[in-house]
């Protein structure tokens, strides 16, 4: 289980230009590392839009977001240009950084159970520790909800 003040486990996948990103890239500058279910449902299309609306401030402050889920490259392409997303989206279809991030989990939908993305929000500071851990947040609010704590 992963607590504020651990290493934030490293990974390297590959972006919406099927381009390799690790998170040591991002050493020395403030990452928010947004874990999302699916590219182009309701819910996670409006909270990248939310966090594309709100890039530049990300940006003013010297923080990069980057939103991790298991689509493929070439949806995340579609994805980013359909709704205008100039942030970083990784592809994670083996996993290999939504199970160490423990967001690998458990869901229940209208009974039915069954393995799934949690909706969970870190922030990363320069050092690559974990600065916050934000569970199960809400799509519409998420991205406003950091930049106030940023």
């Amino acid at each position: 289980m992963l607590e504020t003040g651990m290493k934030a486990p490293q990974f390297t996948l590959r972006d919406k230009n099927n381009k390799e990103v690790s998170l040591s890239d991002f050493l020395g500058k403030k990452v928010v590392l947004y874990f999302y279910p699916r590219d182009n449902t309701p819910g996670c299309t409006r909270q990248a839009c939310a966090f594309a609306g709100l890039y530049k401030e990300f940006q003013a402050k010297g923080v990069e977001v980057i939103g991790i889920s298991k689509d493929s490259v070439s949806s995340h392409a579609k994805f980013a240009e359909k709704h205008n997303l100039s942030f970083v989206l990784l592809s994670d279809p083996e996993l290999q950084a939504i199970e160490p991030y423990g967001v690998w989990q458990e869901k229940k939908l209208y009974g039915k159970v069954s393995m799934g993305v949690v909706r969970t929000t870190f922030i990363i500071d320069e050092e690559g520790k974990i600065e916050k851990i934000m569970p199960k947040v809400k799509p519409d609010t998420n991205a406003a909800e950091i930049l106030a704590e940023l």
